[in-house]
């Protein structure tokens, strides 16, 4: 697995992952709030399989 999430990729999806598992632990949103664990995981691993099947990326271009 190439790496394809790039930093403020992995920045925002980190940040929506706790909000939603925050918002759910807090009693706010309910059990969908567990869904955070999906942009957490994926920011994490720095890999995101949509973005894999779509041949998409947003890490930096590296310079030859």
């Amino acid at each position: 697995m190439t790496k394809n999430i790039g930093s403020l990729d992995r920045i925002v999806r980190i940040a929506i992952g706790v909000a939603l598992i925050a918002a759910t632990l807090t009693g706010t949103i309910g059990v969908w709030g567990w869904i955070g664990i999906v942009p957490l995981a994926t920011a994490l691993m720095g890999w995101c399989p949509p973005y894999a099947m779509l041949g998409f990326s947003t890490c930096a271009m590296k310079k030859k």
